[in-house]
């Protein structure tokens, strides 16, 4: 097969051949690897500025048919499905709560997410009132 290659260089083209090969296949695979997780899938995630609910919504039924309690820890986001549990964290204080959507909201550009003021509390933004976060999804909810 390497007639034209003096005989001691042939082992070493048989090696490098194999070796790209396998850096082919390798290529090939990385390429397959699954993508950014879809909306509403465990993993995805959404950064923006989150906001929290004032007092006077306390007892008031949310989207979802429940009555909300600013001592239960709920969000309301714009369009993931009810159930949904996110981990949002303070990008300021480093500070996360997970929270499950059980709202609509907010509608006020560039807010990503409104909390209920017990999970505003843990990341430490009830003084401020509006913060900067990451937002993931850690479990997609049931039915997806």
């Amino acid at each position: 097969m390497y007639t034209n290659l003096p005989a001691p260089l042939q082992p070493l083209v048989r090696c490098a051949r194999h070796a790209f090969a396998a850096t082919l296949v390798a290529l090939c695979m990385s390429s397959c690897a699954s993508t950014a997780p879809g909306f509403g899938e465990k993993g995805y995630t959404e950064q923006g500025k989150a906001s929290y609910y004032a007092r006077k919504f306390q007892g008031r039924t949310m989207a979802n048919g429940e009555k909300y309690r600013r001592g239960k820890l709920t969000a309301a986001h714009k369009e993931l499905p009810f159930g949904t549990k996110v981990k949002v964290t303070n990008t300021q204080t480093r500070k996360t709560v997970k929270v499950e959507i059980t709202d609509r909201g907010p509608f006020v550009r560039g807010r990503i997410i409104d909390l209920s003021e017990a999970a505003a509390r843990r990341v430490g933004m009830l003084d401020a009132g509006v913060a900067p976060v990451k937002m993931k999804v850690v479990k997609a909810a049931k039915g997806r």
